[in-house]
C-alpha cells in the first residue's frame, strides 16, 4: 500500500482534511438524496467566485440544462464530476469560469442526468446530443473537458462522435475514470486513498447500472472496453498520484497512441483525487490546473505541444 506521510505534502493534507470536514469519508455509504446534500454544501464551501467581467448565463441545448461562461474562438463542453451520482451547474460553477477566463474561450457546462434515477445511458445520452447542439450553435472547434464521471463522458463522446463533423479538436480528461481493471494496478495500490477509495467506485460503478454491473463490453460507460482507438481527437490527460484511478489514464494514453494517435498523459505527483477544488491553495494543484488550461487553449488552436 502507498505511503501517503511520505507522497503527500502538508497544503495538500491541508486541502484533504478541509475536504472531510464537510464532505466524510464514509458519504458514499449514505442515502442518495443525503450525499447531493453534504456535496452541495461542500462545493458552496470551496466556491471561489467569477473572475471580473466575465458573462455566464443559463440556456438549454437539446434540451439539456447548461451554463455558459464567456466567449472566444473556441468552445470547451465541460462534463462534471460525481460519481454520475451528485453534482451539476453549481458544484463546478467556478472551475468552468476560471476555465472560461484562463483560456479566453467560451465553456459550456452540461447538467447531465444522474444516477440511480436515470441510470445509464442516460448521461451519455444527454453528454453527445449537448456536445452535437452547442456544436451546431456555435461551431467548431470543440475541445471537450472532464473530470472523474465527466473525464469518462468527454471520453465516450469522443469514441462515439468521431464519424460525424463537429469540429472536436481535442479532450482534456482529468483524472478520469475510464473503466480499467479494478482488481490490478493503482486500483490496489491506492484501494484506501484520501478523497476516493476503491469500495467508492465500486459503489458508483453499480448504482450506475440498472442492474448493478457495468456491460462487460459497452464504450459509452467504459471508454477502455472499446476495441477501436484509432481517429480519436488529440487527448490530453492529468491523473492524480494518489487515486485508484491513475492507472486508467496512462493505460487510455497507451491504447491511443498504440493505434497511431497523439495522447499525452501527466501523473501529478502527491496529488488526490478532486484536487481541482485546492487549484487556489495547494501550489501542485495550481501548477497542475495552469498545464489544464493551457493543454486546452493549446488543442482550441489546433496546436499539438507534446
Amino acid at each position: 500500500m502507498a505511503d501517503y506521510e511520505a507522497l503527500i505534502d502538508e497544503e495538500t493534507w491541508a486541502f484533504i482534511r478541509l475536504t472531510e470536514s464537510y464532505y466524510p469519508p464514509e458519504t458514499a455509504t449514505y442515502p442518495v438524496s443525503r450525499q447531493r446534500e453534504i456535496y452541495d454544501r461542500l462545493c458552496r464551501a470551496f466556491h471561489r467566485g467569477y473572475p471580473p467581467g466575465l458573462r455566464v448565463e443559463d440556456q438549454a441545448f437539446a434540451g439539456v440544462p447548461c451554463r455558459v461562461y464567456g466567449e472566444g474562438p473556441a468552445t470547451v463542453v465541460y462534463l462534471h464530476g460525481g460519481g454520475f451520482v451528485v453534482g451539476g451547474l453549481e458544484s463546478h460553477d467556478d472551475v468552468c469560469a476560471d476555465i472560461a477566463d484562463r483560456t479566453g474561450y467560451r465553456v459550456v457546462s452540461v447538467d447531465y442526468r444522474l444516477a440511480p434515477e436515470h441510470r445509464h445511458p442516460a448521461a451519455f445520452d444527454d453528454a453527445l446530443a449537448a456536445t452535437r447542439s452547442v456544436a451546431a450553435e456555435f461551431g467548431g472547434p470543440v475541445v471537450l473537458a472532464g473530470d472523474s464521471a465527466g473525464g469518462t463522458l468527454a471520453a465516450t463522446v469522443s469514441h462515439a462522435a468521431r464519424s460525424e463533423d463537429l469540429g472536436i479538436a481535442g479532450q482534456v480528461l482529468i483524472y478520469p475514470a475510464l473503466g480499467g481493471d479494478m482488481d490490478k494496478g493503482s486500483y490496489l495500490t491506492h484501494a484506501d486513498a484520501p478523497l476516493l477509495t476503491r469500495d467508492d467506485m465500486l459503489y458508483y460503478m453499480a448504482i450506475r447500472h440498472e442492474d448493478g454491473k457495468a456491460p462487460r463490453s459497452d464504450p459509452t460507460a467504459a471508454p477502455l472496453s472499446d476495441t477501436d482507438f484509432s481517429a480519436l481527437p488529440p487527448t490530453f490527460i492529468v491523473t492524480a498520484e494518489c487515486d485508484p484511478l491513475c492507472d486508467d489514464g496512462r493505460d487510455y494514453r497507451d491504447r491511443i497512441v498504440a493505434e497511431g494517435g497523439r495522447a499525452h498523459c501527466v501523473d501529478e505527483r502527491g496529488l488526490v483525487h478532486g484536487y481541482l477544488r485546492a487549484r487556489r491553495t495547494v501550489g501542485r494543484a495550481r501548477e497542475s490546473f495552469g498545464r489544464i488550461c493551457d493543454a486546452i487553449a493549446a488543442l482550441g488552436r489546433g496546436e499539438w505541444p507534446y
